[in-house]
């Protein structure tokens, strides 16, 4: 059985040491997390339990599972982003297993709902078993199509800046489509998670040229770039972008 909690690491969870300098000469290095470090970061500070466990198990099983399954921590993750925006309505772009959206509708309350798309209901059994077991089921809106054609239904049917949180992490050529739907479905100060921004690391090799790396470089351009909102690229998993939209400007 493949080992439930591996993840691709970056520094601090990385992909390699990352050195400043300091006074004196002296050099400090973000950690290159080993296994016995991680063991003891996941000890005091990851809650988890059998229904997330479980999950993660039967993902790693499935085929290319292992590597596209979420972090334990980027779960948690992304349940307290949700807690510290106040989120009642999340939009979560890519279902796969469930993993991301149980993790979201487990910090909403109970009359708060996370709308989650995938272009394929293959996996839908067992992510509609999990959410059922951890007892979110009646939280979670589950449809099925394009995601440019989801978001563009969510936008006509609850208006825009009617979302408090989205998550994305799907195909990466329509990462930017999927960006700037999202932007105008996130409230004022609301968050636009987005993962795999290092993908892999190839985002730095000039040699990576297929789609999926050309797509992700132009949105962390784009991203870098784009005064709606605040950012931060955060160096953990496979990279994890959040981007805040900006309150309006009043006169």
């Amino acid at each position: 059985m493949a080992d439930p909690l591996r993840g691709t690491i970056c520094s601090p969870f990385g992909v390699g040491p990352t050195h400043f300098p300091q006074k004196g000469g002296a050099v400090a290095n973000q950690l290159d997390v080993s296994a016995e470090l991680l063991a003891y970061v996941r000890r005091v500070s990851l809650r988890d339990d059998e229904v997330l466990r479980d999950l993660r198990e039967v993902t790693a099983e499935l085929p290319g599972g292992e590597k596209l399954l979420v972090m334990p921590e980027e779960g948690q993750l992304l349940g307290l982003l949700a807690g510290l925006c106040g989120a009642r309505r999340v939009v979560d772009v890519g279902t796969f297993t469930g993993y991301s959206a149980l993790c979201l509708a487990r910090a909403l309350p109970a009359d708060g709902t996370v709308v989650t798309c995938d272009i394929r209901e293959r996996w839908s059994t067992i992510a509609r078993e999990h959410w059922k077991l951890a007892e979110v089921a009646d939280r979670i809106d589950f449809r099925i199509g394009d995601a440019k054609q989801v978001l563009a239904d969510l936008l006509t049917e609850f208006g825009a800046e009617s979302v408090d949180l989205a998550f994305i992490d799907a195909d990466k050529s329509g990462y930017r489509d999927y960006y700037e739907a999202a932007l105008r479905l996130i409230r004022p100060g609301g968050l636009v998670v987005v993962d795999n921004t290092l993908l892999f690391g190839r985002v730095v090799d000039q040699a990576a040229q297929d789609a999926d790396t050309v797509a992700v470089r132009a949105l962390n351009e784009l991203l870098h770039a784009d005064d709606r909102v605040d950012i931060v690229l955060l160096p953990m998993g496979d990279g994890i972008t959040l981007a805040r939209k900006k309150q309006r400007e009043t006169r």
